[in-house]
């Protein structure tokens, strides 16, 4: 049986199911292959995995980040999860909140990625800003946990404006 979660959404005020809140490795069909287990959530040793809308696995990067362990992967029996593809399609931006945009000396994003996807320019007149390479950028969530202010978002680099 598929889910339909548009419906659900838009009477919710939120726009269609969202991408950015998958597992790693899970592709568009998720919804209609995921049987709502929980077996991936309880499986996740970095507890990032949450059971979020209509009983759906989704990430939270709040707490903590996605180390691509595989755990949720290894433990799960329906076939949503592809170990070939790109364990994510987004990647790190920074956004308004982000302190050093504002002029506040902040580089904890920088410190946080082991994938040194981060990078801080130096500048005339203002402190460093964060730059971000999207190539680089795993879309693993450990800038986003530590930033103090959520000054960091997440652009899906499939969908190109």
């Amino acid at each position: 049986m598929s889910l339909n979660t548009s419906r659900r959404s838009l009477l919710r005020g939120r726009p269609g199911p969202n991408p950015s809140r998958r597992p790693p490795w899970t592709g568009l069909d998720f919804t209609d292959q995921c049987t709502r287990c929980g077996d991936c959530v309880s499986a996740c040793p970095e507890q990032v995995l949450f059971k979020g809308d209509g009983g759906f696995p989704e990430i939270r990067f709040g707490e903590g980040e996605c180390t691509f362990c595989q755990a949720c992967a290894d433990v799960c029996e329906a076939p949503v999860f592809d170990l070939t593809r790109k364990a994510f399609p987004w990647h790190a931006t920074p956004v308004q909140p982000c302190l050093a945009l504002n002029n506040i000396h902040c580089q904890s994003c920088q410190d946080a990625c082991d994938a040194a996807a981060v990078k801080f320019r130096p500048a005339l007149g203002h402190v460093p800003r964060p730059e971000v390479d999207p190539d680089l950028c795993t879309g693993c969530g450990a800038c986003v946990s530590v930033c103090p202010v959520d000054g960091l978002g997440l652009e899906d680099a499939s969908v190109q404006v």
